[in-house]
């Protein structure tokens, strides 16, 4: 659908600012995705892909899609897996609010953490690529001028935890117990930080674009919460879909691995510490309680959006009617690391 942007003035604004890709003909929104709307922008010289902030009052510092497209604009030249980036608008007066344009990389996006349409005998090739990939983008040198920006002082998991709890609360529409427990206990339990990279924040399979051929991630997208961190966060963000329970989509819990042709959560692990180069990683609960407590904050902004009416998609329900037994599986990690 077209008719919450205005395909004249965003014409208007590509004949100023990214004339080569031409006039718009089309645009239609991708399903899915929960924060910032993605659309398939067509235009006389081919496809493209918009993606803007949302429509509506947001909470602070999220959305941040001049952030994606700064980040994707240094990524670009070191020949990781990002979309070629195009151009971006920050006024908001164009299409009612900030955007960017990026190349469209064709390809495949898989949903199902299972991967039904793919051969079995193919699912672990492509579980090894989403793997590699992730580790050779902790490997990025991040001294370079174009990502200096995305740098940060300080221990990444005390300034995330502090943020969530913050983002938690101005997005906050009920009391749930598990939650309160969290807020109280994450804080004092922060691990030290032995290592800097840049982290993609939301790293699992629906956000990669892979080959339609072969078992090769062509693009890598959603990079909203990137920034400079600690790449256990990343890796333990993506192996917590191996104990979330199976939803039919990212999330794997419960399900038999083996008879899908899947690699398990061990398997999976020690993929990525052969590429990082990485003995071991460490007892994964406390990594699991702080990244099931972040998508908690994640649904709970969404909840608040569905509240007032701005939430980008359809499934925006289905993702909220998971927001208390995260939080409850979150302390129950908790717990095993530690927490009373």
């Amino acid at each position: 659908m077209t008719s919450d942007i205005d395909l004249e003035k965003l014409g208007d604004w590509l004949g100023e600012n990214a004339q080569d890709i031409g006039r718009p003909s089309s645009l239609e929104k991708f399903a899915g995705g929960q924060s910032n709307p993605t659309y398939r922008l067509e235009t006389s010289e081919g496809a493209y892909v918009l993606r803007r902030k949302p429509f509506g009052e947001l909470l602070p510092s999220a959305h941040a899609v001049d952030r994606e497209f700064h980040l994707i604009s240094g990524l670009f030249p070191t020949g990781f897996p990002v979309p070629r980036p195009i151009a971006l608008c920050e006024d908001s007066a164009v299409i009612g609010a900030m955007f960017y344009i990026m190349e469209l990389i064709d390809g495949e996006s898989y949903f199902d953490g299972c991967l039904p349409s793919i051969e079995k005998n193919m699912r672990a090739d492509h579980y090894r690529a989403m793997i590699t990939t992730l580790a050779d983008l902790h490997a990025v040198d991040i001294s370079q001028p174009a990502l200096a920006n995305f740098q940060r002082s300080g221990n990444y998991f005390a300034r995330q935890v502090s943020r969530w709890i913050k983002q938690y609360r101005i997005a906050q529409t009920d009391d749930i117990e598990t939650v309160e427990k969290l807020i109280e206990w994450l804080p004092t339990s922060i691990p030290e930080e032995t290592h800097t990279s840049l982290i993609h924040g939301d790293y699992r399979i629906d956000n990669l674009i892979f080959d339609r051929n072969e078992p090769v991630v062509r693009g890598v997208i959603d990079w909203e919460l990137a920034t400079c961190g600690d790449p256990l966060a990343d890796i333990t963000y993506l192996l917590m879909h191996w104990i979330m329970p199976a939803d039919g989509k990212a999330a794997m819990g419960g399900l038999d691995l083996e008879a899908a042709g899947v690699p398990s959560l061990e398997e999976a692990a020690e993929i990525y510490c052969e590429r990082a180069g990485r003995e071991a990683l460490p007892n994964l609960d406390w990594y699991f309680a702080y990244n099931l407590f972040r998508l908690v904050g994640i649904i709970q902004g969404i909840k608040k959006r569905v509240i007032d009416g701005n939430a980008s998609s359809q499934n925006a329900e289905e993702a909220v009617a998971r927001l208390i037994p995260l939080a409850d599986e979150a302390w129950r990690r908790a717990q095993l690391s530690g927490a009373r």
